[in-house]
């Protein structure tokens, strides 16, 4: 597989689906930034180095695994706003094929 299929709701609440190439290295936060759902400016701020929660996302699929969270997400998401129970940055997700359609939510900027 070459391409998957995300679904992500924008920070307006509209959902939009996807494709991601999982042959690229790309994470998360770039593909929301190659489709424009976020506001310049306002996700990735650091560059996705883990250091902003500008790019957190809440994710919403039960059926789809993610990788495990390194100390510094679990660090960064403990001094964001906004954090839930399924909150994660979006730069530290990796396009595998494992996230075929998986669904996310873009956390509040401010």
């Amino acid at each position: 597989m070459q391409d998957i299929d995300l679904i992500i709701q924008d920070r307006e609440g509209i959902i939009h689906k996807v494709q991601a190439p999982t042959d690229m290295a790309l994470n998360l936060m770039e593909v929301i930034k190659m489709h424009n759902l976020a506001p310049e400016g306002t996700l990735g701020t650091c560059g996705g180095m883990a250091m902003c929660a500008s790019c957190q996302c809440y994710a919403v699929s039960k059926n789809i695994e993610l990788p495990v969270k390194s100390d510094d997400e679990e660090a960064m998401l403990s001094e964001a706003f906004f954090v839930k129970e399924n909150s994660r940055l979006s730069c530290q997700i990796t396009i595998t094929e494992e996230l075929n359609n998986l669904e996310i939510e873009i956390a509040p900027y401010e």
